[in-house]
């Protein structure tokens, strides 16, 4: 099992930014890829930025050149530090680790991240 734990969040200006931090306990040897999705109301939650155990980052079209996804090894956490928040960025951001040779799921409890124009 991988149990996840968010914080940071927040509200800003347009432009402004944010960082969230994601961290993990429980079979961190297992988790195969760490990523960030965020659900606006009404949308279906999307992926936002992940990496993998080998380092890999991979991005939305969208949030490319803005987002930076990180990770702290030693602190088995994962960071998402966003820069030029913009309105349509506004969101609530989960946490997600894929872990396991089934590949389950494990979700973090989400944090609000509102950008205002």
């Amino acid at each position: 099992q991988v149990q996840l734990a968010e914080s940071g969040g927040g509200l800003v200006q347009a432009g402004g930014s944010l960082r969230l931090s994601c961290a993990a306990v429980g079979s961190i040897f297992s988790i195969n890829t760490r990523g960030w999705y965020r659900q606006a109301p009404g949308f279906r939650r999307e992926l936002v930025a992940a990496i993998t155990s080998g380092g890999s980052e991979n991005y939305r079209d969208s949030v490319k050149g803005r987002f930076t996804i990180s990770r702290d090894n030693a602190k088995n956490t994962v960071y998402l530090q966003m820069n030029s928040l913009k309105p349509e960025d506004t969101a609530v951001y989960y946490c997600n680790a894929n872990w396991g040779i089934s590949r389950r799921d494990s979700w973090g409890q989400g944090t609000k991240v509102t950008a205002s124009s």
